[in-house]
């Protein structure tokens, strides 16, 4: 049952429902895996168990697994003594650099001589207590020694290194847990090219083609997104099977993308119950973004800790940890004896606190949260190497990018259409209170998804769709009285959960409900049925004389378990939804009072009051904004529909040399460099259709009486859609910033052929802020210009990770960046650039040093040598001036402004048209009754009044307003 608690927001009220599944989900998820060990895996009936557990009308009476039962299955999964067998592992004390535990097999993996006849002579021996640089050639030493002592360790991931004995060559996995340092060895394959820099900027090369499809899909369609992913993946790993798994928000999964090989049944819009992943799983799919299980059937091999620990290490961090029998059944029953996967985690939709003390009020972050799992099967073993996985790893980050941007487009998509439902259900309320919601179209079932609903009004009962019958309801409405006296109403997605006596009356048909009061004896209600009519069956068998074997772990199984657990249970109201019920709630409310004839004196002088307000607000910001714009030190230009030149600063004029009266009137065409015609003239179209522009570069001619050939000045511009009240799009607004000396000194800098090093430091205030890196992605240059902006000296940064050590998104980190998705672009610019690809400027941002907010444009640049060999990078940072900051964001609060204020107006229009249709008919009521000539007189001129009240509410033209 979910319910809206007083001065807990929806998304914070959601997250502790969320919290609390959690909870009780590892509590049964901890009582399979111990009937799973008890039984042996032998006679496991999984889908009894998960019937039993989630039932609610037959485990009811079960008692909850016990806190010792969960504490072993938790301590199991977080410190298990198990890797698999194709690579094997060393745990060192972080500051001797000695063995503390092993894996039995590292000794013959890591030292075992190669040669038929052993070599006279010493040979390293491995044990607890042995020095792990006498393992290993003096060169792999020396890089596992720089390795071992660096701070963020992972981020030189894989480091390579050959055995001393053998001469084999292995990648070097490494990280650090509490008490030491965890290195998982991966023997490299003779058909590979070892990788000998670290792993971001190489692993990325294997991964380029696949993210550029990705980034090129248009968005609007989270089906074609995952099916692209889906092929992708199929394309990069050569898996037999890849399915792209979301989890739903009571965290059961489905299969919403898959390909597979001939030959193999497909799983495509499959649904699992949430038992199927572990929530233990899911918190290491948190932190380990990619898995891979090699063999199902391997035998596993065991790791030997030094007796002398007073301390369990953890191996949730390996990549060689071993799954859980309990899995490797199931993997064994679906035929799939290997499996990679991916985690793919997206933000929440709030945002919170983080960063430095100091750090400004825009330093924020969202929450992460794991949407789903990009799943690869192989129906024989399969070993995917470290790189390989690495390029999966950057590329469902890119991934999760787009799934991110896919699910706020659907959410802004449903608040659209809800505001707009609503708004139409206001109009009917306003014609034919409040009968027009459930009489006419659009109706209460338009506002959200649902199977029925249902209007108790004046004793009478109004039905749409699939409703409970009249007896049912009445005991509802008696069960909400007696039970729920204190609240405004009930959402929830079982009404058996909820405690109602009559739900097993209900039957499928109704298990979920949302309910509002509106008054004392009105009730408003919307009903849904159990989920599983929402499933779709895809890929499931229904050959006459099949039958699942309902005692194995294996999706159809587990299909069947889940569709017996949901049958009391409907889809979940989302908040979005109950924020629309409670906003139509209040509309109703309203709107009854009013019918009762209460009030309507004090909202009408409220109205008057509002619209003088605002009127007057409105005309302040309008003299604020001509002000602006005729003093803003920054150029600031204006376009109407056809192109025309309709507005032009006097830092515009003062720039090109062109007068206010000259420019006025002209083609905005005819100012442009012909070489930059074709990008304003793309701008202009785009923003005409609402499709807003920023960062856009162009170079517009100067008009210098004195010289012939000018140059010209280059701008970066935003560029903004001018709308009238009624939205409609009535001009271009543009907003620059004058680049022209940086670009100067770029364009000499990018052709300089010799000893650059001079201009990178030196501290004229014309050049920008420059870093570089090499080849391998170690920061090597950082001018004097950066270190003014970021706090961070030279000597601070040079020769450690640009990404992930100096830019990242932790608080570790020199300069960190907000959120994940500005650090994937910045890492698909870098490597865009060291693989010879152009690369677009971009929004780029990070804290400084000292906590502020650093915002700027980036452009990155490869950097060769005389030969035409790729050595690195260089990156470019564009600073937007003080003034033009200010300007865009007093024309940010502007927009907001004006646009509360036209919302503001429609409201008082609307409040204003309801008591005027009462006038109207009661004016008509009267004309149909004897009048004398002076009543005759008094509604004439009432109907001239009304008359101009219906001309005044439509006028929606705010300069006749404004003017009076």
């Amino acid at each position: 049952m979910s319910s809206a608690q007083p001065g807990q927001s929806s998304t914070t009220s959601a997250r502790s429902r969320h919290s609390a599944r959690m909870i009780a989900q590892t509590s049964i998820d901890a009582k399979l895996h111990a009937d799973f060990e008890e039984s042996g895996g032998t006679s496991f009936d999984y889908s009894a168990s998960v019937r039993v557990t989630n039932d609610p009308i037959r485990g009811g009476d079960r008692p909850p697994s016990s806190l010792k039962v969960t504490t072993a299955y938790l301590h199991q999964i977080q410190k298990g003594k198990l890797i698999q067998p194709f690579g094997c592992l060393l745990a060192l004390d972080e500051k001797t650099f000695k063995v503390i535990a092993y894996s039995k097999n590292a000794p013959e993996m890591l030292t075992t001589v190669t040669h038929a006849v052993p070599t006279v002579g010493d040979h390293p021996f491995l044990d607890i207590g042995s020095d792990i640089r006498s393992i290993f050639t003096a060169p792999s030493s020396s890089a596992l020694q720089k390795a071992l002592g660096f701070g963020e360790v992972s981020l030189l991931n894989p480091v390579l290194v050959h055995c001393k004995t053998s001469g084999k060559p292995f990648y070097a996995i490494i990280h650090r847990v509490t008490g030491g340092l965890i290195i998982d060895f991966e023997p490299v394959k003779p058909y590979e090219v070892p990788m000998t820099a670290a792993g971001a900027l190489q692993s990325y090369k294997l991964a380029a083609k696949a993210i550029t499809r990705l980034q090129s899909l248009p968005s609007g369609s989270m089906e074609r997104l995952c099916d692209a992913m889906a092929q992708e993946v199929f394309e990069l790993t050569g898996y037999d099977r890849v399915m792209v798994y979301k989890f739903h928000e009571d965290d059961h999964g489905e299969v919403l993308a898959e390909i597979t090989k001939t030959g193999l049944d497909p799983y495509l819009g499959l649904h699992y119950p949430a038992t199927d992943i572990p929530q233990a799983a899911r918190f290491l799919f948190m932190k380990n973004k990619v898995r891979m299980i090699c063999d199902c059937r391997a035998n596993h091999v065991k790791v030997v800790q030094d007796e002398n620990l007073d301390f369990d290490l953890t191996l949730c961090g390996s990549t060689l940890r071993a799954p859980h029998s309990c899995h490797l059944q199931y993997m064994e029953n679906m035929n799939s004896i290997a499996s990679l996967v991916m985690s793919v985690v997206v933000n929440e939709g709030e945002e919170e606190e983080a960063g430095p003390a100091n750090s400004s009020s825009s330093n924020l972050e969202k929450r992460k949260r794991l949407w789903g799992l990009v799943v690869c099967h192989n129906t024989s073993p399969r070993f995917v190497p470290f790189p390989l996985r690495y390029a999966c790893e950057f590329l469902a980050q890119v991934f999760a990018i787009h799934v991110s941007k896919e699910l706020e487009l659907e959410n802004q998509n449903l608040e659209k259409n809800i505001l707009r439902t609503q708004t139409l259900l206001c109009d009917l309320l306003l014609r034919d209170a409040p009968l027009g919601i459930v009489s006419q179209s659009p109706n209460v079932t338009d506002l959200v998804k649902c199977d029925g609903a249902v209007l108790l009004y004046k004793n009478k009962t109004y039905k749409l769709g699939l409703t409970p019958n009249d007896f049912q309801l009445r005991d509802i409405v008696s069960w909400l009285d007696e039970y729920h006296r204190d609240s405004t109403g009930l959402s929830t997605d079982s009404l058996y959960d909820a405690g109602f006596p009559g739900a097993l009356s209900l039957g499928d048909a109704i298990c979920g409900t949302a309910a509002v009061r509106i008054t004392e004896r009105d009730w408003l209600f919307w009903f849904r049925a159990h989920t599983a009519a929402e499933i779709r069956w895809g890929g499931a068998k229904h050959e006459a004389g099949e039958k699942d074997d309902g005692k194995k772990m294996h999706p159809r199984s587990s299909f069947n378990a889940f569709l017996e657990v949901v049958k009391s249970r409907s889809l979940p109201w989302r908040d979005f939804e109950m924020d629309a019920i409670h906003s139509l709630q209040l509309i109703l409310r309203n709107s009854f009072l009013k019918e009762r004839g209460e009030g309507d004196l004090v909202r009408t002088r409220l109205s008057e009051m509002q619209m003088i307000e605002g009127v007057q607000e409105l005309e302040a910001v309008t003299s604020e904004m001509v002000r602006l714009i005729e003093t803003a030190t920054v150029p600031i230009l204006a376009i109407d529909v056809d192109g025309l030149v309709n507005g032009w600063n006097s830092k515009i004029a003062e720039l090109t040399g062109l007068g206010v009266e000259s420019a006025i009137g002209m083609h905005f065409l005819e100012l442009v460099e012909d070489s930059s015609a074709g990008v304003v003239s793309r701008m202009l179209e785009l923003a005409i259709q609402g499709k807003e522009e920023r960062n856009v570069q162009f170079e517009i001619k100067t008009h210098d009486q004195t010289t012939e050939s000018a140059p010209p000045i280059t701008l970066v511009v935003n560029a903004c859609a001018s709308k009238d009240v009624k939205e409609n799009i009535v001009g271009v607004c543009f907003i620059a910033q004058d680049i022209t000396a940086q670009k100067t000194i770029m364009d000499k800098f990018t052709r300089i052929q010799g000893d650059y090093k001079s201009i990178i430091q030196n501290p004229n205030p014309l050049i920008p802020p420059i870093f570089g890196t090499d080849e391998f992605g170690w920061c090597s240059e950082w001018n004097p210009a950066m270190t003014k902006i970021s706090g961070w000296r030279k000597d601070d940064v040079i020769n450690k990770m640009l990404v992930g050590e100096i830019f990242g998104t932790n608080k570790s980190n020199y300069c960190r960046i907000k959120n994940q998705e500005a650090y994937v672009n910045l890492g698909i610019a870098l490597n865009n650039a060291v693989t010879g690809q152009h690369s677009e400027k971009m929004s780029f941002g990070f804290f400084s040093r000292g906590g502020k907010y650093v915002e700027c444009l980036l452009c990155v640049s490869k950097k060769m040598d005389p030969e035409g060999s790729v050595t690195g990078v260089f990156c470019f940072l564009q600073l937007a001036s003080p003034e033009l900051q200010r300007a865009l964001h007093v024309q940010r609060l502007s927009e907001e402004n004006a646009l509360k204020r036209s919302r503001v107006l429609a409201y008082i229009r609307r409040e204003i048209r309801n008591p005027l249709s009462g006038i109207i008919f009661s004016r008509k009521m009267m004309e149909g009754t004897d009048l004398d000539d002076e009543q005759k007189n008094l509604l004439r001129t009432s109907g001239h009044c009304q008359r101009q009240l219906n001309k005044i509410l439509d006028d929606t033209d705010l300069d006749h307003i404004i003017e009076g």
